[in-house]
């Protein structure tokens, strides 16, 4: 074996906080034997090496998308040396990163490559610590039966090449999945084994995290025994005294950390306490953000139990400033989880912004008051943001938000709600010219939810009004207590920002007994007021580009009142149409980039779904995502005057699925543009061209803002006989700019 890139390997291997963050153990290739390389190859490898390490490097400390472009720029250099094996340990470290970015297929393709290749270069380290990734992927996809092979063949190909590192890697990752899978004989054994070994590495970095993820494991096996639980002690006893001589201070954060929890779990709640605040002093000594802000979180949650308010509020509002500032690179890769933000990390925005609407409900001070509000909504508006981002996977929201203007006050006769859901109330924040109002209304999270999910069900049931009860319930919680107010303040417009299960509801359907919201209020809503540019805009000179499609095109059937509905935008505004055989991806690009339309309308199928790369619409030859749509859309050059608005009118996102609703909500961020207009559900093609073409007619009055556009649409087919029913027209949203 080259002695270089054994050190090399070694060294990547040992860079691994990163895998106990996230609970599966990273286990990184080695590179077999070679012959001496001659002295361009040698420059050649040496590249491939460094690249290598410094994706080690970034990766191990979260930074994901910088490890990606490093082993990017290795690959092709791996690809022209007559090397197998360390083109297969490329592959394998690119689709473990993949991996860590979400792209599964992509990590999956990688990952098969670089095991045939290293079984073809005879390299079974290498093909165990592919294998080794391939079992993570599996695990996280719930893919027991794969996942189980994968350990397996990983841990045979690891003993027969000798490698204990590995070996115990492979041991610990098949540990988990028999935890997961209720086998928890199995799983001790496994840690038993792994344990052994351990006495044989040299003292090392990647010795401690090893270290670290057994007691881990040993911690939370379900009924982890006293046995169990005093073994985790000392193996994060032994971790905390290994990296304090390495001066491996992240390493040191997390062992301490984890004592905390043990400590936690023993029932000793001032201990823990005191190791939370030891591990949090570490992980600051070591500039670890991605490790502060963990411990920074259970000290507000202790705090926060032991009655310490103002002392809990400043901890989670340390922990949700360094969880903004690593969210780009937050990437949690435990077995199971959906790998969202929300899910992830989201508890710590929420924990606060209960505790924060705590304090401001016992406030005497107004003014205090009205600060701590301010600081609950501003810690939603935060999560919202990172939530957008997570959700498109990048920054586009950046800029967006460069063009916003803070709203102190919302204009005349508006009034934004924030519906706040949390675990045991629901949350009203009600945002007017006269400051912020705070109304708790007692109903549990569950319930709420399930009042949530079953009113989507019975609105797409539109033969039915079964509907209606929940319509009425909704009300009560959601404006009913607020009604008063809005009704002083002459509110005309209501702009909702809603979170979690709301963004799969039109609130214009709810209702008061006596008629729907949209009868009362022109019904906007918005991902967040940050992600809103709520600068107006002239409406002279509307210039639209108008795509449609007719025809039954790539499976999906025939929408036949899109023509109609092309043809009658068209007579308002002219523009260009680009329907059916026009309707081809390079005719959008071109139009957008030489035209700067203010109208892009698209009625077509579309589908919004919990991924964003499984999201698109459809076009004549191919299906526009989000990204060329974005692409599309920022070619123009005319950026100073971005899209007006952005209509989507045969849409569609799936009942329940609060994450495609989250992309939906955020399509106009996406896009650059300042407001969208799309449908929750596809609806009837006849009902959906008459809502549209009513709300372009009435667009083209100047005096009303595009809420109310909307709104007079709306009620427009609500008045006919034929489209009564709430299914047929609430599923419209304007989202973003209603002015």
């Amino acid at each position: 074996m080259n002695r270089n890139a054994c050190q090399l390997w070694r060294h990547l291997s040992r860079v691994a906080p990163a895998s106990v963050l996230g609970l599966q153990l990273l286990a990184p290739a080695t590179v077999a034997a070679e012959p001496p390389p001659a002295a361009g190859v040698e420059t050649q490898t040496r590249q491939i090496d460094a690249l290598l390490q410094q994706a080690g490097a970034y990766r191990a400390s979260g930074r994901s998308r910088d490890a990606l472009a490093a082993l990017r720029a290795a690959r092709p250099l791996a690809e022209s040396l007559d090397d197998p094996a360390r083109h297969a340990a490329v592959l394998g470290e690119l689709g473990e990163t993949l991996r860590l970015t979400g792209a599964r297929e992509d990590a999956r393709r990688m990952l098969e490559n670089s095991v045939a290749l290293a079984r073809h270069a005879d390299a079974p380290d290498i093909a165990a610590a592919s294998l080794n990734h391939l079992g993570n992927l599996a695990a996280g996809e719930g893919d027991i039966r794969a996942a189980r092979a994968a350990y397996q063949d990983g841990l045979t190909l690891a003993r027969r090449a000798q490698d204990a590192p590995l070996t115990v890697a492979v041991l610990i990752n098949g540990a988990r999945l028999a935890a997961r899978t209720g086998e928890p004989r199995r799983a001790d054994a496994l840690l038993d084994e792994a344990a052994q070994l351990l006495p044989t590495l040299p003292a090392s970095r990647d010795k401690v995290y090893r270290l670290l993820a057994v007691g881990q494991l040993r911690r939370t096996l379900p009924g982890a025994s006293a046995r169990q639980r005093a073994q985790s002690l000392r193996d994060f006893t032994a971790a905390a005294s290994m990296a304090r001589a390495l001066d491996d201070r992240p390493g040191l954060s997390h062992a301490l950390g984890y004592q905390a929890q043990l400590q936690q779990d023993e029932g000793h709640p001032a201990q823990a306490l005191a190791l939370y605040r030891q591990a949090a002093f570490a992980a600051q000594q070591a500039e670890a953000p991605e490790l502060l802000y963990r411990w920074q979180w259970a000290i507000g949650r202790r705090l926060a139990a032991q009655g310490d308010r103002d002392g809990a509020i400043l901890a989670y509002q340390q922990a949700v400033t360094n969880l903004q500032a690593i969210r780009q690179d937050f990437v949690p890769m435990r077995a199971g989880e959906t790998g969202s933000f929300r899910t992830s990390v989201g508890d710590a925005f929420l924990e606060l912004a209960d505790l924060l609407l705590q304090r401001a409900a016992r406030q005497s001070m107004a003014a205090a008051r009205e600060a701590d509000l301010r600081a609950a909504r501003d810690t939603m508006e935060a999560l919202k943001t990172a939530e957008v981002k997570d959700y498109f996977q990048d920054d586009c929201v950046v800029a967006l938000q460069a063009r916003t203007v803070d709203l102190d006050r919302p204009p005349p006769r508006t009034a934004v709600l924030y519906p706040i859901p949390l675990p045991d109330r629901l949350e009203l924040l009600l945002h007017t010219e006269g400051g912020l109002r705070q109304v708790t209304v007692r109903v549990d999270h569950a319930a709420f939810t399930e009042a949530v999910r079953g009113f989507r069900r019975y609105l797409e049931k539109r033969t039915s009004r079964e509907y209606l009860p929940l319509a009425q319930r909704l009300h009560g919680w959601l404006i009913g207590p607020l009604q008063g107010e809005l009704d002083a303040r002459q509110v005309e417009t209501l702009v909702i920002v809603p979170d979690g299960p709301l963004r799969t509801i039109p609130l214009a359907a709810l209702h008061d007994g006596e008629g729907f919201l949209v009868r009362r209020y022109a019904v906007a809503t918005t991902p967040g007021l940050t992600l809103t540019d709520l600068r107006p805009i002239p409406r002279q000179k509307i210039q639209p580009l108008l795509n449609g499609l007719s025809a039954a095109v790539q499976g999906f059937p025939p929408l036949d009142y899109v023509r109609g509905e092309l043809d009658a935008i068209h007579a308002a505004y002219g523009g260009t149409v680009l329907e059916d055989a026009d309707f081809r991806l390079a005719n959008v690009q071109r139009e957008l980039k030489e035209t700067p339309y203010s109208i892009v309308h698209i009625a077509s199928h579309g589908e919004f779904a919990g991924d964003a790369r499984d999201t698109f619409l459809l076009t004549f030859d191919d299906k526009l995502t989000l990204d060329r749509l974005e692409r599309f859309m920022s070619l123009s050059q005319y950026r100073d005057r971005p899209v007006e608005l952005l209509t989507l009118s045969a849409c569609q996102t799936a009942a329940g699925d609060d994450r495609a609703a989250l992309g939906l909500a955020g399509v106009a961020v996406k896009a650059g543009a300042r407001s969208a207009l799309a449908t929750l559900w596809f609806i009837n093609d006849q009902a959906s061209s008459l809502l549209v073409t009513e709300f372009y007619r009435q667009l083209r009055n100047p005096e009303l803002s595009k809420a109310e556009a909307l709104q007079r649409a709306q009620t427009r087919l609500l008045a006919d006989p034929r489209y009564q029913h709430p299914g047929y027209w609430s599923p419209f949203l304007l989202i973003g700019n209603w002015l």
